[in-house]
């Protein structure tokens, strides 16, 4: 597969801006090695390689018959759905053999991180919860990097889990709204289209102001936290304002790439706040 075709297929651009999901968990938990930060990213990327292969693949058919999916690699075959199939495994057996290098307790998970990233693209075809299903994909990132370092789960973890949960459903939720009329003919679950578009975003900015919360709530339980967390969360906190006032646009089809835009920088943005954080 050249490399041009493996970048459109797993958006490899998405991958690097969501790796400092898994790097927050690390800085939490004190930072760890050098080795650790190595295999933590190495596990990080195999995992989202192995989710968006087994994402493509299982949901080819429906990509084609979508509009707005019929271009991917798969339904125009640019690339083999074989080949996909042997990326997922791949990535998913070097996603257990990074997590080995770390500790016993992330290669024991990482078994039920594999199940639950095959599991995700299944989802919304029996249940209109697949966003929060995506939510806990996710948010096995910063859980991990966490558990890398310290081997052993903590109140943190859990809360810097449930803010990448919380962030990545209310996301997925606008981002369903593209699909409504399409997931409706195709019997297709989604809140958008279980609770109606005005109902769903509500859910959504719950969801968003939940992950706020709880963002405020990871920050004082670090004692060495400084202003520039505090900085980044205020910059997050406009993101997310600023996506939900785009989400109820009556020109939503047309903003919708300024959503994501956006949503590219709330990572980083956290991850340079907490860094920077424990410097000052």
């Amino acid at each position: 597969m050249a490399f041009r075709k493996f970048r459109q297929l797993v958006m490899v651009e998405q991958t690097l801006f969501a790796l400092p999901f898994a790097y927050l968990g690390v800085l939490f938990a004190g930072g760890g090695s050098v080795l650790t930060w190595v295999w933590v990213t190495v596990a990080f990327a195999a995992a989202r390689i192995a989710g968006m292969s087994f994402n493509r693949v299982i949901d080819a058919d429906i990509d084609a018959k979508n509009p707005r999916t019929s271009g991917r690699l798969i339904p125009k075959g640019e690339v083999k759905r074989l080949n996909v199939w042997l990326l997922a495994i791949a990535s998913s057996l070097v996603l257990i053999g990074a997590s080995y290098m770390l500790n016993m307790l992330c290669f024991y998970l990482s078994f039920a991180a594999v199940i639950l990233l095959f599991v995700y693209s299944y989802w919304k075809r029996f249940s209109s919860s697949s966003h929060f299903c995506l939510g806990m994909v996710e948010a096995t990132a910063p859980i991990g990097g966490y558990l890398a370092v310290t081997g052993q789960f903590s109140l943190s973890s859990v809360i810097l889990g449930f803010v990448i949960m919380m962030w990545i459903t209310g996301l997925d939720i606008v981002y369903a709204m593209q699909d409504v009329d399409f997931d409706k003919k195709e019997r297709l679950h989604s809140l958008p289209v279980f609770l109606g578009r005005k109902r769903a975003l509500t859910v959504s900015t719950a969801c968003y102001v939940l992950a706020m919360c709880a963002l405020v709530w990871a920050g004082l339980l670090k004692a060495n936290i400084t202003f520039p967390y505090w900085i980044a969360l205020a910059g997050v906190g406009m993101i997310f304002v600023y996506q939900q006032k785009l989400a109820r646009s009556d020109h939503f089809t047309i903003v919708t790439k300024k959503i994501f835009r956006a949503n590219l920088y709330v990572a980083a943005m956290l991850f340079l706040g907490t860094a920077t954080s424990f410097i000052f």
